[in-house]
């Protein structure tokens, strides 16, 4: 599905494999037990939180048992005073937060989608906050998974939730980001955030790419703590103009987000705008009332309904890279001519702070010539990112359709590394078959 909860197009011969089984444990120790039986009988295990991952992640490609945790739902303790809380794999961000309601902390990570916690732990997922808060790899203290045999492991040690350790390896950070190939992971623990006393929302247009980038550069340099700053290309802005009735200048456009006191506030503002019009922006307008800054921001949140708008009947997949910033300007202005060079659809959205982009493909799924041109220019892209020193996925993980440009991102020693690893800990390839790693030649 996207990050908004909508199915997107997943360009894979395999996609929508169903498994053979569902099964919906209620606790770990289930979810042990039936992990050993799998283990006996070698069936294969696709853990399964929400559903709203972009590559290909849940699609039981072998068959197997789908572990499906949603029964897992519970909030299981709250430490206010030392910023923190554990949940089960059930429990969602928006669920959390809701929770927290009251307590004066919040969860910041925000994929868009109102994923599973332990799922955005299993596909290191982070979002628009990342550039102020991190992204889930910053942010997870502890987690306890089960493997592939049945036994359960704490990868901090049962219970334990520093802030900081030097202690051992890092098994907490080996498990985020590893899709379900090497455990089920059954809680979390999460750092927390104190609520923002203040919130303020603000937009600024620009000429041209390179100046919006020598902004955000120039603004997180100031030590601006900018909470979210978020770029929409000339394609994207016409598109939301059109679908929510605005009138913001079809050019490349900075979104921000500043939080902290009301004093601060001011400051981080000012400085901003000093920046954005020494580097040519124009129409800066900032807000800080809830509705007014829900009326600034209503082009970015409506960017995935904006961009499906443009060709009605048709389906949108969503692809991301990121770069060093300096080789930001030079791929947007790459990528773009691509786009129109093999006449496809593609408005850009990008976490500007971090370097990392999306492209909204909006394609005739009816269309296999379409298709396949999809296809190749994400391969293009993410070559492209990969030739810039960037990464061919900053968010959305490698699943199913990123595999092979993950070889050519790590190379052959540290992919082999992996492997090693994956048949350490899973030595009979049930955990997610065929995500991350390609199966191995005979």
């Amino acid at each position: 599905k996207s990050q908004d909860g909508h199915r997107a197009l997943l360009l894979l011969p395999s996609r929508c494999c169903p498994p053979d089984v569902v099964l919906f444990p209620r606790c770990v120790e289930e979810v042990s037990a039936l992990a050993k039986i799998c283990s006996r009988h070698r069936l294969p295990i696709i853990p399964f939180g929400t559903g709203t991952g972009l590559e290909g992640g849940v699609s039981a490609v072998k068959g197997g048992v789908c572990f499906s945790l949603r029964n897992m739902d519970q909030v299981l303790d709250l430490h206010q005073e030392d910023f923190d809380v554990t949940v089960e794999p059930g429990v969602t961000r928006k669920a959390l937060n809701a929770y927290l309601r009251g307590t004066g902390l919040w969860f910041p990570v925000d994929p868009g989608a109102d994923a599973s916690l332990c799922g955005m732990a299993a596909t290191s997922a982070s979002g628009t906050n990342a550039v102020r808060y991190g992204t889930m790899r910053e942010n997870v203290l502890n987690l306890e998974v089960v493997l592939a045999d049945g036994s359960v492991v704490h990868t901090a040690g049962m219970g334990r939730r520093p802030r900081k350790t030097a202690a051992g390896y890092n098994l907490t950070n080996l498990f985020v980001g590893s899709e379900g190939t090497l455990g089920i992971i059954t809680k979390t623990t999460l750092r927390l955030y104190g609520i923002p006393e203040a919130t303020v929302s603000a937009v600024c247009s620009f000429p041209s790419v390179q100046a919006a980038v020598d902004s955000t550069v120039q603004i997180l340099q100031a030590g601006v703590p900018v909470a979210r700053i978020e770029f929409l290309d000339d394609v994207m802005m016409d598109a939301c103009n059109r679908f929510s009735s605005l009138s913001y200048a079809v050019t490349p456009t900075l979104f921000l987000e500043f939080h902290g006191s009301e004093g601060s506030l001011e400051e981080q503002v000012n400085t901003a705008e000093d920046i954005t019009q020494s580097n040519s922006g124009s129409g800066f307008q900032w807000a800080k009332d809830a509705e007014t800054r829900e009326r600034l921001w209503k082009a970015r949140h409506d960017a995935w309904y904006a961009s499906l708008a443009l060709r009605p009947g048709c389906k949108a997949y969503a692809t991301d890279v990121c770069v060093p910033l300096s080789h930001l300007p030079q791929i947007l202005v790459e990528t773009k001519e691509d786009l129109i060079e093999n006449r496809l659809t593609g408005p850009i959205v990008g976490h500007v702070g971090d370097g990392n982009f999306h492209c909204l493909m909006v394609v005739d799924p009816g269309d296999p010539e379409e298709l396949h041109r999809v296809h190749l220019f994400v391969e293009r892209l993410a070559r492209r990112a990969l030739a810039m020193d960037g990464t061919c996925t900053g968010e959305h993980g490698v699943g199913l359709g990123k595999r092979a440009l993950l070889c050519e991102e790590m190379g052959p020693v540290a992919v082999q590394l992996m492997q090693r690893l994956k048949d350490a800990f899973d030595p009979r390839n049930l955990m997610n078959p065929g995500k991350i790693l390609l199966p191995r030649e005979l």
